[in-house]
């Protein structure tokens, strides 16, 4: 069976040219928060991609939300997304 983030990377890099992508998960800072729940995660994505970084900010994370959007439904409750060049 994968691991959830290899299929996060998988996802990502079917519709985006990356350079480089670390996922690091920062589900257990949140525990003492009123909604969490155990099976949903709270996920960082640090994106190196010349595309990405050639468009507005606004733009590439609209792009990584539609990428994940069936995942923020039902596995990811928090995403930060951050483009570095």
């Amino acid at each position: 069976m994968k691991n959830y983030f290899q299929t996060i990377e998988e996802k990502i890099n079917l519709k985006v040219k990356l350079e480089d992508l670390k996922i690091i998960d920062n589900t257990h800072k949140h525990k003492g928060h009123k909604s969490f729940s155990p099976e949903r995660y709270h996920i960082k994505l640090i994106l190196k991609s010349k595309y990405l970084s050639s468009i507005s900010r606004l733009e590439a994370h609209k792009i990584i939300n539609e990428i994940l959007k069936e995942d923020l439904k039902t596995k990811i409750h928090a995403l930060e997304i951050n483009i570095v060049t």
